[in-house]
């Protein structure tokens, strides 16, 4: 095992949060959600995500799973009004995106 730094952490854990802190940020700025909307779609505290947003706190697998399920059901406007204008033309100008992924429009 490799030893803890002074906080007790391994070295890891500090890279581990500044990469979902950047992740995190960047989801949540593309969903077009604040923190405090964020926070309250996840059902967590707004301190909660700032710490997070932060890289100072280490997250629970349910507060990660609260977060996953809170970004899905936010959609860009943009993206939303592509999906608006799907429906009404029956092709869109370009596919509807949330992050790296495509995501189907239904009728």
């Amino acid at each position: 095992m490799p030893e803890r730094d002074a906080d007790g952490n391994y070295p890891a854990v500090p890279y581990a949060r500044s990469l979902l802190a950047q992740k995190l940020i960047r989801e949540r700025v593309a969903a077009g959600l604040t923190q405090r909307e964020l926070a309250q779609r996840a059902g967590i505290r707004f301190e909660t995500l700032c710490r997070l947003e932060a890289g100072r706190h280490t997250p629970s697998i349910p507060t990660i799973e609260k977060l996953g399920r809170a970004m899905r059901g936010a959609v860009p406007a943009d993206d939303a009004r592509d999906a608006e204008d799907t429906n009404k033309r029956g092709s869109a100008r370009r596919p509807i995106r949330r992050g790296n992924r495509k995501v189907k429009v239904t009728r």
